[in-house]
């Protein structure tokens, strides 16, 4: 039995912060986060974004988000050379954004973040083409995933044209017909 250890401590102990320069990674857990990407390394591989581009940044968090949407899932993504007054994190919903100061390098938060993660970084699954990053997602036991497969896992699943669900058909015309009849007919006050 633990005694008086509560949640967050527990919490704390598990998952202490890990500290990058000035970017501080704290009280994360796996159900949170368990994918971690490699942003610019993941950019040019999705159609309509390039790295060129002013708001490249926000085009793949705005992918990462239908993404998470349809996937229930959440991801923490790293980019580098954030501009003065922008490292640090930011939440968009189910992902988790963290801008590596210049000077730092994205690589070497992920490389930092997974260390931190101790014995857990096994369940995680990172997303890169980066040697290194690769090589420091195998050395934790998690899995590394190149960035051209992820992106084309990604594609399919936000282009995809959902199916209707058996158990949830549309309705008929007929069908509509009905209930819009019912639901006048609701309106209509009672005479006295």
């Amino acid at each position: 039995m633990m005694g008086s250890v509560n949640h967050f401590t527990l919490n704390k102990l598990l998952f202490p912060e890990i500290s990058y320069g000035k970017l501080i990674i704290r009280g994360y857990n796996n159900r949170d986060m368990s994918i971690l990407i490699d942003g610019h390394n993941l950019i040019p591989h999705l159609p309509g974004i390039n790295l060129s581009d002013i708001d490249d940044e926000e085009q793949l968090i705005n992918w990462l988000q239908s993404y998470c949407r349809l996937r229930r899932r959440k991801v923490t993504v790293f980019f580098d050379q954030a501009p003065a007054g922008f490292s640090g994190k930011r939440d968009y919903g189910a992902v988790k954004a963290y801008f590596v100061r210049q000077g730092g390098t994205a690589d070497d938060a992920i490389a930092a973040y997974l260390k931190g993660l101790g014995k857990v970084a096994r369940n995680y699954k990172v997303v890169s083409s980066d040697r290194m990053v690769m090589a420091a997602a195998r050395s934790v036991h998690a899995q590394a995933i190149p960035a051209d497969v992820f992106a084309q896992e990604m594609v399919h699943v936000v282009e995809e044209v959902p199916e209707v669900d058996p158990h949830s058909p549309l309705l008929s015309a007929e069908e509509l017909e009905d209930w819009e009849e019912l639901f006048k007919e609701r309106k209509k006050p009672d005479s006295l």
